[in-house]
């Protein structure tokens, strides 16, 4: 589990095929500002929202395999380029965002991203475009995880909801480097999945 607190920014260097497996991608990745000395072999890194898991340690870089599926189904881990980077939390770690799985529901479109305000250090206000089938999960002023970074939603009409993005967030994540016509990887409300599931099977039943 993960809180959506980014606790660096790290870079994919380099993309390789598996020798026994060429459909599974490896990745090496540069750790930047994410501190790996308690990191082992095994444990789970969520890279842009997505969970993978420590295959290779080396000083200052870790390595990961993805899977078809995976790369099928999220954006930002088939390039080199930067990412967003999580550890798994701790039982005795404080959430400071919300409970995220690491399992990427969807990929979203950006609609909008435009400033608010003036001056340099202005707010942005963020307006994605979720798939049709995640917008019963997505409510006003309720948790949704945007490339890894837990977020509050301000608006909702439909399947598009906007965000406000504080300066802090556009400086320590990859979100201020959106633009209209990208796409994130998009987690919804782990709370909203199972509440919608025991509603169905209620009513069902």
């Amino acid at each position: 589990m993960f809180s959506g607190i980014i606790a660096g920014l790290g870079h994919i260097e380099h993309l390789t095929a598996r020798a026994d497996d060429s459909s599974t991608v490896r990745l090496t990745i540069n750790a930047g500002t994410l501190d790996l000395s308690d990191v082992a072999l095994g444990d789970s890194i969520a890279c842009n929202g997505v969970c993978l898991t420590v295959v290779e340690l080396h000083p200052g870089r870790f390595c990961v395999d993805v899977s078809p599926e995976t790369l099928e189904c999220t954006v930002g881990l088939d390039a080199p380029g930067n990412i967003n980077l999580e550890k798994a939390l701790r039982l005795a770690d404080r959430l400071g965002g919300h409970l995220v799985s690491g399992h990427v529901d969807g990929v979203g479109e950006v609609l909008r991203f435009d400033p608010v305000g003036e001056g340099e250090d202005a707010c942005r206000l963020l307006e994605i475009r979720a798939p049709q089938e995640l917008a019963k999960y997505i409510a006003r002023k309720g948790s949704i995880t945007v490339d890894g970074v837990s977020l509050t939603t301000n608006t909702v009409d439909g399947s598009v909801f906007t965000i406000n993005l504080i300066p802090h967030t556009l400086t320590v994540t990859t979100l201020g480097r959106l633009h209209a016509g990208a796409r994130v990887n998009l987690e919804v409300d782990l709370i909203a999945r199972y509440c919608e599931r025991m509603l169905s099977y209620q009513n069902a039943g």
